[in-house]
């Protein structure tokens, strides 16, 4: 660790959301792993040891191995960690925990979430790096209202973060009066416990996935409003959802149809969305990527299989974009999205780097 990184702690260590923080995190050159914890049945043991079941197999989910130098890191309880001792958290842990835990921990020190505790609080923002950084001015009125030195901020539903990262251009440039987006996910997104069996997946598509479409719907709306004194003021347009599983390891799938109050052709949509930098323009942060959307002009594109990898999987490919001719003026399109690096742990981390870079951390 150098004079310049900041100790991290990361919750939730063992399981698949945590270990996607220990794979974003590795040889990281502003954050140091220093401190892990998970529940009491983990705790007491070194890292190596707490993801081995009693056959000995190692419960590693990741595609990429463990980073070796966690491996030796005791694992502490979560219940009893001491957030003081770090300067960051990272929080991986299912929403009943984190509306326990989390709380204690951002009284002491920034806290990123994987969870969505606290993401329909009225001073909690829900970010998406090149989309709403801007809502991270509620950061001062969370503190203030809490009493908290640090803060909470979640990221999204992993769901709508391809889908808010494509419309934000749309919105910007056409306006947009309301949208219906139909998902098909990959099981990566349904985690380990209790997941989705595999004979129910195979040669199949699960047509309901509780929960869900209620979040796409609720979650976009305030990551595409906007901040009006210390609230965040949903968008008008209306986002009508349906979310199904599908048989893909990972990845995202969507497709968009896009009511446009302005005239919108599939060319400039195209034009917008390979245009768009957001509010990630010209910082040069380590996890970004080089471009927001990669817009794909084969028919045949995108599929998860050739395009959730782009740029380390932060990058959101679109293609099949077409006139929507239900609409008076619109557009629709396919996107795939890696829901589990921009749409999870990659991106909490690329929030911190712009905090830390603007001061906030």
């Amino acid at each position: 660790m150098t004079s310049q990184q900041r100790r991290v702690a990361i919750i939730g260590a063992t399981g698949i959301a945590g270990q996607q923080f220990l794979v974003a995190l590795a040889g990281h050159p502003q954050f140091e792993i220093t401190a892990l914890a998970a529940s009491a049945r983990s705790a007491g043991r070194p890292y190596r040891d707490a993801i081995r079941d009693a056959a000995g197999a190692m419960r590693w989910w990741c595609g990429s191995g463990p980073p070796s130098g966690i491996m030796d890191l005791p694992v502490q309880n979560a219940a009893e960690f001491d957030p003081r001792s770090v300067d960051i958290v990272f929080s991986a842990v299912e929403s009943d925990a984190a509306r326990q835990l989390e709380p204690r921990f951002a009284a002491e020190v920034p806290v990123f979430s994987t969870a969505s505790a606290f993401r329909y609080e009225p001073d909690v923002p829900i970010i998406i790096p090149g989309v709403n950084l801007d809502h991270a001015a509620l950061i001062d009125t969370q503190r203030r209202q809490r009493g908290w030195k640090g803060y909470v901020i979640p990221i999204p539903n992993c769901t709508v973060t391809g889908l808010a990262i494509t419309l934000k251009p749309l919105l910007e440039r056409f306006g947009i009066r309301h949208v219906i987006v139909t998902s098909m996910q990959s099981v990566s997104g349904a985690g380990r416990s209790p997941g989705v069996l595999a004979l129910d997946v195979i040669d199949n598509i699960i047509p309901f996935i509780s929960g869900e479409e209620e979040k796409v719907e609720k979650e976009a709306a305030k990551i595409l409003g906007k901040v009006v004194g210390e609230a965040i003021e949903p968008t008008s347009f209306s986002v009508s959802a349906t979310c199904t599983r599908a048989a893909v390891l990972d990845g995202h799938t969507e497709t968009v149809s896009v009511a446009t109050e302005k005239a919108c052709t599939p060319e400039a949509a195209a034009a917008a969305m390979s245009e768009y930098r957001g509010d990630l323009a010209g910082l040069d942060l380590y996890s970004a990527p080089r471009q927001m959307i990669l817009v794909h002009p084969d028919p045949f594109r995108p599929q998860p299989r050739l395009d959730r990898d782009a740029d380390g999987g932060m990058a959101t490919t679109v293609g099949r974009l077409r006139t929507e001719r239900t609409f008076g003026h619109g557009v629709k399109y396919m996107l795939v999205s890696h829901n589990t690096q921009m749409g999870a742990a990659k991106s909490a981390v690329l929030i911190a780097e712009y905090l830390e870079h603007v001061g906030r951390l």
